[in-house]
């Protein structure tokens, strides 16, 4: 079922082979993604492919500067007719929610993200309404640097489970793009390969992957460091250990495996940990939140004993 999602989405989608892997990561890690990198590059595209292959329920968000946070959950209103409160539940109340180019909304509305990405409910008049299962959020954003655009706070970037970055296609793919899309868009082809209830019978089954204590400890040397760091003043949160954990099981389950390896924990380390640390003014100067990654990763003995 899962290899269908790769299949689907890459009749759309060229050369996204590793990209597409991580969005089907993040949904049996009942984790979110934000697609990060400069416009143009495919990013709605993606997550449109991708939300049209799961049988559930979808909805999109265009953020502005003017966008409320009632935009997103609903509201309470009053009505006339009953003369009695009722509520309006917003697009939120969805199995995927795409929001394209989430920086572009003020923090006001950026924070009425944390509640549901975090605890997959919504408080509405004092009622509290559970999303449905499962629930994913895919986010696209243009670099900080893009005009009007404001930056993710840190508790909200935390809550992603992942960042991914296209780039863009070397001349080859781009040419094939082209052809591909000359004649036709694929992507009103694209239909439904997996059902919601499938996708809930897998993250059970992800549950049960095997995390052996060598990899636990490899994973936490790594995250350690991160807070370590002489460039950092901010590392990766209890959170960001807890997604980790939940994001090499889900790799090692749709690599057909009962157990984790050192590569999974190598693998996910960038889209997971990038987005999670904060550099200090001297590192924001010197060196990248990428690069730092690299060198931990770099200076972290990696398991050798059997698991």
């Amino acid at each position: 079922m899962l290899q269908k999602i790769k299949e689907n989405v890459s009749k759309v989608m060229i050369d996204k082979e590793k990209e597409i892997e991580l969005m089907i990561i993040a949904l049996l890690s009942e984790g979110h993604v934000l697609l990060e990198d400069v416009p143009g590059t495919g990013k709605t595209t993606m997550a449109k492919c991708f939300s049209k292959s799961i049988d559930g329920t979808f909805n999109r968000l265009q953020f502005t500067p003017d966008t409320l946070p009632s935009d997103i959950v609903g509201q309470e209103y009053f009505d006339m007719k009953t003369s009695d409160f009722k509520v309006r539940k917003g697009p939120v109340f969805n199995n995927i929610l795409l929001i394209d180019e989430i920086n572009r909304a003020v923090p006001r509305t950026q924070s009425a993200l944390l509640e549901l990405m975090e605890e997959k409910h919504v408080t509405l008049g004092g009622v509290t309404y559970h999303l449905p299962n499962p629930f994913c959020v895919i986010a696209t954003q243009n670099p900080f640097d893009s005009i009007g655009t404001f930056p993710l706070p840190d508790a909200q970037l935390d809550r992603f489970l992942l960042t991914i970055k296209q780039g863009y296609p070397s001349p080859e793919k781009e040419k094939a793009m082209l052809r591909r899309f000359r004649s036709s868009n694929p992507m009103e082809f694209i239909e439904s390969v997996i059902s919601t209830e499938s996708i809930l019978m897998l993250k059970k089954q992800v549950k049960k992957v095997i995390v052996s204590e060598v990899i636990e400890d490899y994973l936490m040397d790594i995250v350690q460091k991160t807070r370590q760091h002489d460039y950092v003043e901010t590392g990766v949160s209890p959170r960001g250990s807890l997604a980790y954990i939940r994001a090499i099981q889900s790799r090692a389950f749709l690599y057909e495996r009962d157990y984790c390896t050192p590569d999974d924990v190598k693998t996910l380390a960038m889209p997971l940990l990038a987005h999670r640390i904060r550099l200090n003014v001297e590192g924001e100067v010197k060196t990248s939140k990428e690069t730092i990654i690299e060198e931990i990763l770099d200076n972290t003995p990696v398991p050798v004993e059997s698991v």
